[in-house]
């Protein structure tokens, strides 16, 4: 007896789709990209106007210390002279005179001047001293006369002094140097002024057979130091 085989039809499976690649939201990429855009150029700006503030404020902090800082005053000898310095009894006679300028160069600063002595050296030992002024105030941009004469007591010069004097004095020259020390203090306005300051004045002084200055010292600027 045939078997009769029944086939049974056999249905082929549903094809399977491949899943969608999930694309990145363009939106997100952009917004993020735009907040750290602005989140830098906020950072920058700040920076910027930090820096632009500091820079303000060290010029202003820079151009008041320029014209707050006071400046040494300046002087000038004018005139100086040595009377009977050729002749032989002149240790008895002897006079020097001189005059120096001293000059206030500040803009907005004055100086208060104590009272100024003068000293004249010859070989580095003092041959003389006297005062010259009594305190008084120096505006800004001033000029102040100084006139100082020293003799009699006020010289001290021996006769080995005097010969020295009149050995050099017959090669020409005679050097000799003045010292002006006063203590002076800057007032830099109403409400400010500066601690006192020893100031010194050294001026070289050459002069010539006649006893009078040579003018290759003539308005030579004295050296200013404070100790």
């Amino acid at each position: 007896m045939d078997q009769h085989h029944t086939r049974v039809p056999i249905e082929p499976l549903p094809a399977t789709r491949p899943r969608p690649v999930k694309q990145p939201s363009h939106t997100h990429y952009y917004t993020r990209r735009v907040r750290e855009s602005l989140t830098t150029r906020f950072v920058k700006l700040l920076c910027a106007i930090f820096l632009g503030i500091l820079f303000i404020v060290g010029l202003v902090l820079f151009i008041m210390w320029l014209s707050l800082r006071p400046h040494r005053p300046r002087f000038h000898v004018k005139a100086f002279s040595i009377q009977g310095l050729n002749q032989a009894t002149g240790v008895q006679n002897a006079q020097v005179s001189f005059d120096v300028t001293a000059r206030n160069p500040n803009q907005n600063i004055g100086i208060y001047y104590n009272a100024m002595d003068a000293t004249v050296y010859y070989e580095e030992k003092s041959i003389g001293q006297t005062p010259l002024l009594f305190p008084f105030y120096q505006p800004k941009k001033n000029t102040t006369w100084i006139h100082g004469e020293l003799s009699g007591a006020t010289l001290a010069v021996d006769s080995a002094k005097w010969q020295s004097f009149m050995d050099e004095m017959s090669k020409g020259t005679v050097v000799f140097r003045l010292d002006l020390k006063s203590r002076i203090k800057f007032k830099v306005s109403n409400w400010w002024d500066s601690k006192n300051h020893r100031m010194h004045a050294s001026c070289q002084v050459t002069v010539g057979k006649d006893g009078q200055i040579l003018l290759s010292s003539k308005d030579k600027r004295c050296s200013v130091y404070f100790s």
